[in-house]
């Protein structure tokens, strides 16, 4: 299997809301698959200080060996590499818009994407089975009830690509969880939703989430449930509703999109493990 790799270029940059910004990214190459199912994530690579653009190993067949060649590039010159969620791509371009949470300089994305001018340049690697899977959305859908959303700020541009891709008339639940009212944005939809936005207002991220989502008077039926955003926040969640609200485990998707305190660059902790080795069984039962 090919791992798609890429160049692309900043056209465009919009804050969409005080604390994230929409970035328009034109690939030199990109694969048809982009932007033809939702929550469709990728890999940005982002150059280190003193760097025109990153530095990447050329595209192979291999992709565990373009892997080693990345890891082998020294490192005060290889590329910081973070997940993103596309948001969307133009039709009948190689144009794509990946909406960043912007956090200061706590780290190389979200510094980049606080000072992204037009013109600059990254890499981008994937999308790719290999490191995430499409979300079964048709045939969960059609197997359920009524569809249950839960996530942070870093969920929003997969929600966006969920709500977009659900059924007209799909009775669905969110509960998704940001700074404050600012940062709630309008959510385009086919589907019969109800949305609670949940302020955290100075508290802990993931503490509002988790605590509305077990208050929570939910539809009875059978739901489909996305989960995404800090770590410990999605696993607790998961294990609410499989342990407490009685929801099969093949009925949950779910996604730690970062962990508090812990980079992309630290080693996984034993629950990551194990969160991990869950969700490829879940997608080896899938078939």
């Amino acid at each position: 299997m090919q791992l798609p790799v890429t160049l692309v270029q900043v056209i465009d940059v919009e804050r969409i809301t005080p604390r994230m910004a929409r970035i328009t990214l034109e690939a030199d190459a990109l694969v048809e698959s982009v932007g033809r199912t939702p929550d469709q994530q990728v890999k940005l690579c982002f150059p280190r200080p003193g760097q025109e653009g990153p530095r990447l190993p050329a595209q192979g067949d291999d992709p565990m060996s373009w892997y080693q060649a990345y890891l082998a590039v020294p490192e005060a010159e290889r590329p910081w590499m973070r997940s993103f969620t596309l948001r969307r791509r133009r039709p009948g371009t190689r144009v794509v818009e990946i909406d960043f949470v912007l956090h200061g300089d706590t780290g190389p994305a979200s510094a980049w994407a606080g000072r992204a001018r037009p013109g600059e340049r990254l890499g981008m690697v994937g999308p790719s089975e290999l490191y995430a899977p499409p979300v079964p959305l048709g045939a969960a859908v059609a197997g359920a009830d009524w569809v249950l959303l839960a996530g942070d700020e870093t969920a929003l541009p997969a929600v966006g690509t969920l709500l977009e891709a659900l059924p007209a008339g799909t009775p669905t639940v969110a509960y998704l969880e940001v700074a404050d009212a600012a940062e709630r944005q309008l959510l385009d939809t086919r589907a019969d939703l109800t949305v609670h936005w949940l302020h955290r207002d100075g508290a802990a991220p993931g503490g509002p989430l988790t605590d509305a989502v077990r208050r929570a008077e939910l539809p009875g039926g059978t739901p489909f449930a996305w989960l995404a955003g800090e770590a410990a926040a999605v696993r607790a969640l998961r294990r609410h509703l499989v342990g407490e609200r009685g929801l099969a485990e093949a009925s949950v998707e779910f996604a730690g999109y970062w962990r508090r305190r812990l980079t992309q660059d630290d080693a996984p902790t034993a629950e990551d493990l194990a969160d991990a080795q869950e969700k490829l069984a879940q997608a080896q039962a899938a078939g």
